[in-house]
């Protein structure tokens, strides 16, 4: 909230793998707390559960494994919540020969969908925004897949959201300058952990963002 940040997703990446209920109380905890827009995904699997997150505060939802599970829920969903507040989450990762294939439940589960026929799929229903991440990326600090990003933002025509591997500004910035990216979501890079696992919140400050744009 002091930090002015301009959006908080938050993303239970294992509650599917490991087969637990969402928190719904841990939900409520901080919709309570937080005046910042607030996108959650982990475990959702139903119109109730979406509805329920919703009333409790949350401006969007991110759906990920459930969507491969059942094709027709990201349109059921749509229909009842509108497309605006819907976020489909694809996780991608290397397979062999290096090619690139969708996976589910924190990267175990490779989805037989091949990437651009699946994102024309969800174009054509109606969804709101994606949030592409490279899991081979994520935490390493080494940038994003640039490439990734910028056949997917060229492809469609809603919103991108790039994920997985911000080291510094200047990688945020080349989302924008060279993938065509729309927004860029960043994990570590902006919680430091210092020695004995202090953690220091580093958020740019408007300064840093002019840098950037």
């Amino acid at each position: 909230n002091e930090l002015e940040v301009d959006e908080i997703i938050i993303l239970d990446i294992g509650i599917d793998y490991n087969k637990v209920a969402i928190s719904f109380q841990n939900l409520k905890d901080i919709a309570s707390e937080c005046f910042i827009p607030l996108s959650y995904g982990g475990g959702i699997s139903s119109i109730n559960q979406a509805e329920k997150i919703f009333k409790l505060g949350f401006e969007k939802i991110i759906i990920n494994t459930f969507a491969f599970q059942k094709k027709m829920f990201l349109e059921e969903l749509i229909k009842n919540f509108g497309g605006q507040s819907i976020v489909h989450s694809i996780d991608i990762k290397k397979t062999f020969f290096n090619s690139q294939s969708i996976f589910t439940e924190s990267g175990s589960k490779r989805i037989k969908f091949k990437l651009f026929d699946w994102l024309k799929y969800i174009e054509d229903i109606g969804i709101g925004e994606i949030l592409i991440t490279n899991i081979d990326n994520e935490g390493t600090w080494q940038g994003f897949d640039f490439e990734l990003i910028k056949k997917v933002s060229k492809l469609m025509s809603i919103p991108v959201i790039a994920h997985g591997g911000c080291g510094n500004y200047d990688d945020i910035k080349k989302i924008f300058d060279y993938s065509c990216g729309d927004a860029v979501a960043v994990g570590s890079m902006f919680v430091f952990q210092k020695k004995g696992m202090g953690v220091l919140i580093s958020y740019p400050t408007t300064n840093d963002l002019k840098k950037i744009f």
